[in-house]
């Protein structure tokens, strides 16, 4: 779920503890939408993250690494002249609202001690994360918004900040008991999940369907279900549970959750931010993906969307071609009554004796053609069919290993984990005519080449995992020896995994988690007992002329084993 208003209030709670009092020394933007603080603050350096995502906005700790741009964007310019060095003096949340005002002191050109205010609005797509300066006036905003996009509130450069209009429903925490007691009465035969989130602010979906059921539908019990709650937010008894169904975390929140049943875990974590990680931490990449790779990931999709539809005609052009002996006997018959026809002729009735029953046929003719003519006309149709079923089957044969390899990049836009993999593909695209190269006035630009992701086997051998057709090919290609196993799911897409050996006999648990990032690491990740085919390097080859990352194996054995992203994260070497 997006982060609610609850939600925000315990991940702040934390996050006070964290950095108030800190100090900034570096920002960073590592994607359009996202910007963190590298903050000393009282218990030692953290990393804020703000988030300003309209998918997934957010604030809070985090230890995963990002890849930052080459040229940082000019917001994260503007932070760095006015923000680093600066202290964070505080951090505010309006009541029941997705907004954090961070309060700090920071020192301006002249030399003097100024305030300045960094505003996340947690909002959906209306998020936003805004730099106010010691009159509240806006220095400027991660996304402007004019006339044209909202009549009721502008956020440019140089206006006062204003707080978002308040929503038209009742804050339960500025409301007396009597009051919220009142919202609940005229239900109007209205679910009571849908009577909480109509009647009042701050509460999100998942937490009024969880009252709901927990008072079993019953208009007393949701009342003290709901003043139960607000006790807690109000005493700030707040526990993060990240809910997990079979092994795939699929929400969080702040209170145990009861409402789905035993199918779905509800696991206790440590902290809000480290939660907040887990959760998001496919989520993030496929979004930093979306949004550096949009241009390949549209390229990619509609030149597989294009083999796609000619593949299907050829397909059906082909099966046209597989009645072409029926063209061969009508020719025979035309031939075969040749001294009974005229030209000008437009049917023949005659006896086929093709038919097992000799029935007789109608056949069509051109009257502006002679009897042999019309002969000629269907043996020629039959060869022009017989030679259109070699040169479809090669066409076929052909679009149907593009396709292959176009899967294959797609499934690499999935694993790419920052701009260096992502030129990388772009490379590989140029160079096989799916994109064209720029010109520039420069000398060429140096080839990019990113590392493979690397891990640890529970006995120490070292794993490498290609995330792309570049990396796949140097990892097996190049840098493997002929005694390291080389690991591949078996018929679809996937990485290429090697097991380094270094000379020896890897262990069977070894052999078995390489298996699992390879089917973690490939388009069979959602599915169970995927087939993994492993053998030594040596018996792995690529075909001349081949694309990039397409080899051919042989003397292999196949391990079925079950993906897991948690083993993955678990032997990941950072």
């Amino acid at each position: 779920m997006p982060l609610d208003a609850i939600c925000l209030s315990a991940v702040a709670e934390e996050l006070r503890a964290a950095v108030v009092g800190g100090k900034i020394d570096k920002i960073y933007q590592p994607s359009r939408d996202e910007v963190i603080l590298a903050v000393r603050g009282p218990a030692g350096n953290v990393r804020l993250l703000l988030s300003a995502s309209p998918s997934q906005p957010r604030a809070q700790l985090t230890q995963l690494p990002r890849e930052n741009p080459s040229t940082p964007p000019m917001f994260c310019m503007l932070l760095r002249k006015h923000l680093t060095g600066g202290r964070i003096l505080s951090l505010e949340q309006p009541p029941m609202e997705r907004l954090l005002d961070f309060h700090l002191e920071t020192i301006d050109e002249l030399g003097d001690r100024v305030e300045r205010r960094l505003v996340l609005e947690c909002m959906g797509r209306r998020a936003n994360l805004i730099l106010l300066d010691q009159e509240g006036r806006i220095t400027d905003c991660l996304r402007r918004v004019d006339g044209d996009l909202s009549a009721k509130r502008q956020v440019l450069p140089g206006m006062f900040y204003r707080l978002p209009p308040p929503p038209e429903r009742i804050n339960p925490l500025q409301c007396l008991p009597e009051e919220r007691q009142r919202a609940l009465e005229d239900a109007s035969g209205m679910p009571l999940d849908k009577l909480l989130v109509d009647r009042f602010s701050g509460l999100s979906p998942l937490v009024a369907r969880e009252l709901a059921f927990r008072s079993g539908e019953d208009l007393p019990a949701l009342g003290a279900e709901l003043e139960h709650l607000l006790d807690n937010v109000m005493e700030k008894r707040f526990t993060p549970y990240l809910l997990v169904r079979d092994e795939k975390p699929v929400d969080f929140t702040f209170l145990p959750i009861l409402q789905y049943g035993p199918e779905t875990e509800c696991r206790r974590w440590e902290s809000f931010s480290k939660l907040l990680d887990v959760y998001y931490e496919t989520k993030d990449q496929a979004e930093r993906v979306r949004q550096r790779g949009q241009d390949l990931l549209k390229t990619v999709t509609n030149a597989r969307d294009r083999v796609r539809r000619k593949l299907a005609l050829q397909a059906k052009e082909l099966a046209a071609t597989l009645d072409r002996e029926r063209l061969r006997e009508l020719g025979d018959i035309i031939t075969s009554n040749l001294h009974g026809m005229a030209k000008g002729q437009r049917v023949l009735h005659a006896v086929d004796f093709y038919d097992p029953e000799g029935r007789e046929v109608d056949i069509s003719l051109d009257p502006l053609r002679t009897p042999q003519q019309n002969a000629a006309k269907y043996y020629k149709d039959y060869n022009r069919a017989k030679t259109a079923q070699q040169m479809l089957t090669l066409q076929i044969e052909k679009g149907e290993g593009e396709l292959e390899y176009l899967n294959s990049v797609l499934e690499a836009l999935s694993l790419a984990e920052g701009e260096r993999d992502l030129q990388e593909i772009r490379q590989e695209l140029i160079d096989t005519g799916y994109l064209r190269r720029q010109k520039t006035a420069a000398k060429r630009e140096k080839r990019v080449s990113g590392k493979p992701m690397e891990f640890r086997s529970s006995s120490g051998l070292r794993i490498s995992v290609g995330k792309n057709n570049s990396q796949n090919d140097q990892l097996t290609g190049k840098l493997a020896r002929k005694g390291d196993l080389w690991f591949h799911t078996q018929k679809i897409h996937g990485s290429h995994v090697i097991l380094w050996t270094d000379g020896g006999e890897a262990d069977l648990q070894s052999i078995r988690e390489a298996a699992a990032l390879a089917a973690w690491f490939s388009q069979g990740r959602e599915g169970k007992k995927v087939p993994v085919d492993y053998t030594p390097v040596k018996f792995v080859k690529k075909p001349g002329g081949a694309r990039p990352g397409m080899v051919v194996y042989t003397t292999y054995q196949t391990a079925y084993v079950d993906p897991d992203g948690a083993l993955a994260r678990k032997l990941r070497v950072k």
